[in-house]
């Protein structure tokens, strides 16, 4: 992306924080804490580069949570990604996690205020049947419930949240009630009046009733996409190549001098080796420690077992 834009900036201190917001306080500010080790962060700037082109009346900020920790902790911020949105110098919503589908729903209910409610009526209606197939794919597995898996609004919901909880699904979800046009449209895209809806691999699977039948018949876990289990992925991870080291950083750039030293040492034996960067992904460095029971890192495994840290392979 060449040159920058005018409604997409960052925010380094506080102060020039606070001036942001009150430059602004007539339109719409999205701030986006991110953490530059998140990979989901970074997609999720994309994702708002691509909303500024569009909103030109909404101002994006991106702010380091843990560069700015006044900003963070005056605001709660506990993960990230995590998006504010404030009018008039006040906070008035806010998004944790990254929900592409979620954030556009939002900047598009929230930024149409102050002379921008004529745009409303620019959208072309089939962009709507383009906008809920977009929805529909967003993930292997999409929920379109009432409320959130944290807070359903209503008892199907909760429900079905539960199954999915109790059967190990990985999925994402939808609010309906935050987008009436979402609501009524997959009523008729779908050719199903009712909310809870899943949907797989884009194909309607059905409501609670139908998904309680799967439950009865055993087709449950067939049908849906599983989470995979922790210890799995670090099984998967570990076999991943004869020889993986897991480390701070990669082999370009070492984040710690233990695992500088592993690299040095490693390359010039001139073995072939792969690496994994333990923080880019707090899961898998908390989850190795227990896992291998050996509490720090650099980590060394041959064929899938633990040779140990820097110590050992010196």
């Amino acid at each position: 992306m060449s040159g920058s834009m005018a409604n997409l900036t960052d925010a380094t201190s506080l102060q020039q924080f606070e001036e942001l917001l009150k430059n602004n306080s007539k339109s719409l500010t999205v701030v986006h804490f991110h953490a530059a080790w998140a990979p989901q962060c970074s997609q999720m700037n994309d994702v708002m580069a691509e909303l500024a082109k569009e909103h030109k009346h909404t101002m994006f900020v991106k702010l380091e949570a843990e560069a700015v920790p006044e900003v963070s902790e005056k605001y709660e911020i506990t993960s990230v990604p995590t998006f504010l949105f404030f009018k008039g110098g006040e906070k008035i919503d806010r998004l944790d996690g990254a929900h592409a589908p979620e954030l556009t729903n939002k900047v598009q209910r929230l930024g149409s205020g102050g002379g921008g409610a004529a745009r409303a009526g620019d959208v072309p209606k089939e962009d709507l049947n383009e906008r809920l197939k977009r929805l529909i794919n967003a993930a292997p597995c999409m929920l379109f419930m009432k409320g959130s898996p944290q807070e359903p609004r209503c008892g199907f919901s909760r429900q079905i949240v539960q199954i999915l909880k109790d059967h190990d699904v990985q999925y994402s979800s939808f609010d309906i009630l935050s987008d009436e046009e979402v609501r009524q449209g997959l009523k008729t895209y779908s050719n199903w009046p009712t909310f809870p809806q899943v949907y797989v691999n884009g194909e309607l699977i059905g409501g609670l009733d139908i998904v309680k039948e799967l439950v009865e018949s055993g087709e449950l876990e067939n049908t849906f996409p599983k989470t995979v289990s922790l210890e799995s992925r670090l099984k998967t991870l570990i076999n991943k190549s004869p020889i993986m080291l897991f480390m701070k950083g990669n082999k370009e750039t070492a984040k710690c001098g233990f695992s500088r030293q592993i690299l040095e040492i490693m390359n010039s034996t001139g073995v072939e080796y792969n690496t994994f960067d333990i923080l880019e992904d707090e899961e898998v460095r908390q989850g190795l420690k227990t896992y291998s029971n050996w509490p720090t890192f650099p980590q060394l495994y041959v064929k899938g077992d633990l040779i140990g840290g820097l110590d050992i392979v010196k």
